[in-house]
């Protein structure tokens, strides 16, 4: 079975220009059908009974996290850019869960913005810690060095150079946060947190 490509209802962003959306939406598709083609030669691979052909299923093998989590992050991503920007409602269960981790939103946002700016390539991701029931900030190299086992990404703000160098260039990657909230479609991440529950 193959993942299939979403399409998302994304209008036009405070800061991220139609074109370096369009770019980035490319690269999307392109870890979509990576997945796939991976799949496909793992398949075809596991049924050669040599060194040769094993050795492949495991380089091949090591490849999927990358491709898969590059795939999962960008619906994320992607999603929560979509119907247009709007608020965490106050008294929602999300922002009442972040207020009694983190002090208050205010606090958290500044934490998470801060994260942001890791030197390096990535994403800084909010989950859902199913087994402690608990919201945690992490950086993600790349796609998945650093995911945490057990968690589920409700909120993902892809730091890589492709999602702001155009519009920004190296040097406005705050502003570039700035604008990803401004653009944030909250309802869409309070969904993430209900399903992650």
């Amino acid at each position: 079975m193959k993942f299939e490509e979403k399409k998302f209802e994304i209008p036009e962003l405070k800061g991220i220009s139609a074109k370096n959306l369009e770019e980035h939406l490319k690269l999307y598709s392109g870890y979509v059908k990576n997945t796939n083609l991976i799949l496909t030669m793992i398949e075809q691979y596991g049924k050669v009974d040599d060194e040769g052909g094993k050795y492949s299923v495991m380089e091949i093998s090591r490849r999927f996290s990358f491709e898969y989590n590059g795939v999962r992050n960008h619906e994320i991503y992607f999603n929560s850019l979509s119907d247009g920007a709007k608020n965490l409602e106050e008294g929602s269960a999300l922002k009442n869960k972040i207020t009694e981790e983190f002090g208050s939103f205010e606090k958290w946002l500044i934490y998470f913005k801060s994260l942001a700016t890791t030197r390096g390539i990535g994403w800084a991701m909010l989950y859902w810690d199913k087994k402690d029931q608990r919201l945690l900030n992490a950086w993600v190299d790349e796609q998945h060095i650093g995911q945490l086992q057990d968690c589920a990404p409700i909120l993902a703000l892809d730091m890589w150079e492709h999602a702001f160098v155009t519009d920004y260039q190296p040097s406005g990657k705050k502003q570039y946060i700035e604008d990803f909230f401004e653009n944030l479609n909250w309802q869409k991440i309070e969904e993430n947190f209900n399903t992650a529950q």
